[in-house]
């Protein structure tokens, strides 16, 4: 995990080098850096990355929570997960699963339409859509379909489309699940992709650099930021996500430059989920849900 300290020293460096000084200048600081450094890092914290404070989580409840992992949880408190490759819907009173022998490992599965479930299976290039009784709605071989594409990425987007990252030709595209048409957008990406998200408007990216990316329907490319090193991490919006190093969850608000701990008992865990003000810890057979206000 790249500390507070560690990200107020690259940020002093890249604001030394937008001075137009000669970054090769940067060789002689060494003896003086400690005390440069410290002063900076007082102007920062009362509004930058460098702040000592915690957001606080409130503790609601555990239960016992069998699964391989987690996948997330509805504004109806319907928890989603997979466990020996099944998909399953369970609430406080009932359970609804799905499973396709067939087609391999469940790569990725979205629920950010809990009408319209996305399944892949990238080994057989397939996506599958759920109702909310995880019936199958329909099924897309993307192999099959007229100018086949490799799929490496897919998440829900508007308009019974999909956000999809061909890895042909490394494009972010939107395939429309009823005409079976797909249309590129942006340039290819270079870098390799490191982890997606996606909502009904923006794909969203970070790359082998943890730099943060998003594109919107219209193919518009934005750079948002870099985030620091990350073991699992989610996107909240545009400007704010959580992530987890493997030792402490955190808080970060690009458009104000901050970097935030997660005050939370559990110090390892398999998974978190963030929605609606619910924080889902899942460890080993548990979940653990805290309230917390992110601002």
């Amino acid at each position: 995990m790249t500390n507070v300290y560690t990200i107020c020293y690259q940020k002093f460096v890249k604001l030394y080098v937008l001075t137009n000084v000669d970054s090769n200048d940067l060789m002689y600081l060494s003896d003086t850096m400690k005390r440069i450094l410290i002063i900076y890092i007082i102007l920062w914290s009362s509004a930058g990355f460098c702040q000592n404070q915690k957001l606080t989580a409130t503790f609601l409840h555990t239960k016992t929570f069998l699964a391989d992992t987690l996948i997330g949880l509805d504004g109806m408190e319907n928890y989603y997960s997979v466990k020996n490759n099944v998909f399953i819907k369970q609430n406080e009173t009932q359970t609804w699963e799905y499973k396709n022998i067939t087609l391999g490992k469940i790569t990725k599965a979205d629920i950010i339409n809990p009408l319209k479930i996305i399944l892949f299976y990238e080994y057989f290039n397939t996506v599958i859509t759920l109702d909310n009784q995880l019936n199958e709605i329909q099924k897309i071989n993307f192999s099959d379909i007229n100018n086949a594409i490799v799929v490496s990425k897919i998440g829900m987007a508007a308009q019974n489309q999909f956000w999809i990252y061909n890895t042909l030709n490394q494009q972010i595209g939107l395939f429309d699940s009823s005409s079976n048409v797909y249309k590129f957008l942006g340039q290819p990406i270079q870098e390799i992709i490191k982890y997606t998200q996606s909502d009904f408007n923006y794909f969203q990216w970070i790359d082998a650099k943890n730099r943060w990316y998003t594109c919107d329907i219209f193919g518009k490319i934005a750079f948002i930021g870099t985030v620091p090193d990350f073991k699992q991490i989610q996107i909240i919006d545009n400007d704010r996500l959580i992530l987890y190093d493997g030792e402490k969850l955190y808080y970060q608000n690009n458009k104000t430059q901050t970097l935030l701990e997660i005050a939370i008992v559990e110090k390892s865990f398999e998974k978190f989920y963030y929605k609606d003000q619910i924080l889902a810890i899942f460890t080993n057979q548990e979940i653990t849900n805290y309230k917390i206000t992110i601002p």
